[in-house]
């Protein structure tokens, strides 16, 4: 197993790379202890089987001696495939430290669910099912930045990039015998956006999940999550070392003022009860209190009630659904979300699920069901729609 440890390795391993059709890439990476992931290994592999097509770049070991713009050079380079599989984290990475995206991408994980692997297209499912291979999960849990990394450690992520070979050739394969890889590109434009990785602390607040839609304590509960999205942001640290979730929702609901009122919070941890963070949460929750009527928030436009929605109409677009996933081999998350549906039930006329080939597959015939334009009927295994 090749460790690349120099600018200069790097170099030759990607020229080499920019000749192929293809590289499989893998990151290793830690962010328990931080806001943004600490690039730990980077794992890359050109078409072929000898020792040279697949190798291990270490940033920790290389340190200054090592710099990653050949591998970003190679990410720009038009003619080279960069394969991934569930691509977003790794993405995210070089995004943001370093402001590129690999281009042309391709996710295994999202075409394997075009392709007919179901919903968890897992990459130890399509090991055994395409490469007819296992992996090895004795590595699965393991502190990625200690050195040195034993053989074993090594064996396992390069298997990451290896088995990705033969992976990515037959779904490649499937996509272009089935039509379906316009589908695809489709769905890697989401991940090719640099907006996808950039965390606006005016929207983190939108990440909580709250039943709570007062608009008062939704305006409180932004503050709340923009402070600590910017606190955690300008000091490297996660948001749950901030506060957490649950403790940001008692705060929004009790609305603490001074310190006196911020010490009887049962959720906030000790090191948020003094300080910064402390002095950020009051002044925070003031904020929300401060905010003018009309610029409270109120729930997003698309998030219909759940009164609104009509719950006969909600089953038989799930039918509906599972039988166009089934018939065309499609997971059916990928086609339409619960939320989908019950935006649709309750009326709602803008969603994934209407645009594009979605809407093709199931977008176009969910409408006419809406509408009472078609129904659905049985014919022995198979749910069908016929005109009303």
């Amino acid at each position: 197993m090749r460790t690349i440890t120099t600018t200069e390795a790097l170099a030759a391993f990607c020229e080499a790379a920019r000749a192929q059709p293809y590289v499989t890439v893998d990151t290793e990476f830690l962010r328990e202890r931080t806001y943004y992931a600490k690039l730990c290994l980077i794992q890359l592999a050109m078409p072929g089987t000898d020792d040279e097509t697949a190798v291990l770049v270490d940033p920790i070991e290389g340190g200054d001696a090592l710099s990653l713009e050949p591998l970003y050079d190679l990410f720009r380079d038009p003619n080279v495939v960069k394969v991934f599989h569930a691509a977003r984290q790794d993405l995210e990475i070089f995004a943001v430290t370093a402001g590129v995206i690999p281009a042309p991408l391709f996710d295994t994980q999202v075409a394997a669910m075009v392709c007919g692997f179901g919903d968890q297209a897992g990459y130890e499912t399509l090991v055994k099912r395409i490469a007819k291979a296992s992996v090895d999960k004795g590595s699965r849990v393991t502190d990625w930045s200690r050195r040195p990394l034993s053989e074993a450690q090594k064996a396992y992520a390069l298997a990451d990039v290896t088995h990705l070979r033969r992976i990515y050739e037959h779904l490649a394969a499937r996509l272009e015998e089935t039509g379906r890889a316009p589908w695809v590109e489709e769905e890697l434009a989401i991940l090719a956006d640099p907006e996808t990785y950039r965390v606006d602390p005016d929207e983190a607040w939108r990440r909580v999940k709250t039943r709570n839609t007062a608009p008062r304590f939704l305006a409180i509960l932004r503050e709340l999550a923009r402070f600590r999205e910017t606190y955690a942001q300008s000091r490297d640290v996660p948001r749950s070392r901030v506060f957490k979730d649950d403790a940001m929702m008692e705060l929004a609901a009790t609305r603490p003022r001074n310190l006196h009122e911020l010490g009887r919070a049962r959720m906030l941890m000790r090191e948020a009860r003094k300080g910064e963070i402390a002095d950020g949460i009051i002044t925070a929750v003031q904020a929300g209190l401060d905010c003018p009527q009309e610029a409270l928030p109120g729930v997003a436009a698309d998030a219909l009630g759940k009164a609104q929605v009509n719950p006969a109409l909600a089953d038989l677009l799930r039918v509906l659904l599972k039988a166009r996933a089934e018939q065309s081999g499609v997971a059916a998350r990928l086609i339409a979300s619960a939320g989908d549906l019950d935006h649709l039930a309750a009326g709602g006329r803008e969603a994934p699920a209407l645009t594009g080939w979605r809407r093709d597959l199931f977008g176009a015939d969910a409408l006419r069901l809406c509408r009472g334009e078609i129904g659905l009927v049985v014919r022995g295994a198979e749910v069908a729609a016929v005109p009303l």
